[in-house]
């Protein structure tokens, strides 16, 4: 195990812990500039694997499990597996006793495979596939979340005559929130869910009701990414409740459940703003109980499906430093990464906050571009990032917050190869999905 170094509590320490905020909280400072996470330092990971290279906080995961499990302690909690999906999670998932909501066959089959329960895992998704339906079918899935009018003839043909499954129905609150007009989910002008101004989503629920095969247990809403306040939710509840109260005065139903989605916002850099989750809890449950209370009908049981706020913290992406060039007033440092392992600042703008790890430098901060190898203008990993002004190939870069739709939106481009992910726990490090590597793309190449 290696030595790991207390940070003292001296007025540099408490600057440090600002830069720390928002690590890992087993991350801790050693001598010559290196970081540890998870009781390994840094550098030594990234002479083991190479990189670019994931590292994921074990302890840190699970953490934030039971953070979700504390300030919901009567909700039920599914991991949103499209933030970040391996075997090891599913199986850290089931251990710490949140379910799973899962968006493909792929994803419901890896889950499974890992022996986490099918009972405790819900299907979502716009456009889902015959074969999805059919893998969650086959594989006996919790809940099937019905996200268009089409998907219920199918499902129920699909179902038989005899089966039966457990169904929701995902609507369209009216609700904008959220971190970027491409991760907005809550309104009607994009793909998601049936709207309850226009009728659409009552009119769904009339007809799963005419199938016998099928047992709906509650609405879902999901509003979006990147949410740091609590009032989208307060009002997706009230509309939500609406909802549910002309369904009981039309039909006599009274649903069981309520999902609120995720899309709990987390900081990517120090001084930036996250979700409380204590007040999102308080608030949302005796919303819940007021809205319920006036409509004269029973709570349902609260279901919430966070994802990137339970990985995305835990992870750290390791780049080691290609070239620095100086373009007239800008500085560009080009790593062995990018846009193949990291989309998002491309798609949405995020901002990250890279450190220089493996030495210590004296030098001053100087505000540069963090760019990848591809070859696009676009393959931008960290605008206006301050690193110090003697920043050089060979030197490693640390880039925190990297655990949640890097790995999960990783692609081919270039063919540099997906990049591997290392779990860290106690000192230890292991390999949790390996190097993506030519030989694997060779493979799926069959025709000449």
């Amino acid at each position: 195990m290696s030595t790991v170094h207390e940070p003292t509590t001296t007025a540099g320490a408490v600057t440090a812990a600002v830069g720390l905020s928002v690590w890992p909280a087993s991350t801790r400072e050693r001598p010559h500039g290196d970081l540890a996470v998870g009781g390994v330092p840094l550098a030594e990971l990234a002479d083991r694997f190479g990189t670019p290279v994931y590292v994921l906080d074990e302890a840190e995961v699970r953490d934030r499990c039971r953070t979700y499990r504390d300030a919901f302690p009567d909700a039920e909690v599914l991991y949103a597996a499209k933030a970040f999906l391996c075997r090891a999670m599913a199986h850290w998932m089931d251990e710490e006793g949140l379910g799973l909501d899962v968006c493909s066959a792929g994803e419901l089959e890896l889950a499974v495979i890992a022996g986490f329960p099918p009972e405790r895992i819900v299907l979502h998704g716009n456009a889902k596939s015959p074969h999805d339906l059919e893998t969650a079918l086959r594989l006996g899935v919790g809940r099937i979340v019905i996200d268009s009018p089409s998907e219920i003839a199918r499902l129920a043909a699909a179902v038989g005559p005899h089966g039966h499954q457990k169904v929701m129905v995902r609507v369209v609150p009216g609700i904008s929130a959220g971190g970027h007009e491409k991760i907005r989910t809550g309104t009607d002008d994009q793909k998601f869910g049936l709207s309850i101004a226009d009728g659409y989503a009552a009119h769904a629920i009339a007809r799963i009701l005419g199938q016998p095969q099928l047992e709906l247990t509650g609405l879902h809403c999901h509003l979006g990414s990147q949410i740091t306040g609590v009032k989208p939710y307060l009002g997706a509840v009230r509309r939500m409740v609406g909802l549910m109260s002309r369904l009981h005065e039309q039909h006599g139903l009274v649903l069981p459940e309520i999902d609120l989605g995720g899309g709990h916002g987390i900081a990517y850099r120090p001084g930036e703003q996250a979700l409380d989750l204590t007040m999102l809890a308080g608030r949302v449950r005796a919303e819940l109980r007021e809205a319920c209370a006036t409509a004269g009908l029973p709570v349902p049981r609260l279901i919430i499906e966070p994802g990137r706020a339970i990985a995305g913290p835990a992870g750290i992406a390791l780049y080691r430093v290609l070239s620095v060039k100086h373009t007239g007033e800008h500085v560009f440092v080009a790593v062995d990464g990018g846009m193949s392992d990291n989309p998002r600042p491309a798609l949405y703008g995020v901002r990250y906050a890279p450190r220089l790890i493996g030495r210590r430098s004296t030098a001053a901060p100087a505000r540069v571009t963090v760019v990848g190898r591809h070859c696009e203008a676009g393959d931008v990993l960290a605008a206006d990032a301050d690193l110090p002004a003697d920043v050089r190939p060979g030197d490693l870069l640390a880039v925190p917050v990297a655990g949640a739709y890097h790995l999960s939106m990783a692609s081919g481009y270039n063919l540099v190869g997906r990049p591997p992910v290392v779990a860290v726990r106690d000192g230890r490090a292991r390999l949790l999905v390996r190097r993506e590597s030519l030989e694997d793309v060779r493979r799926r190449d069959v025709g000449l």
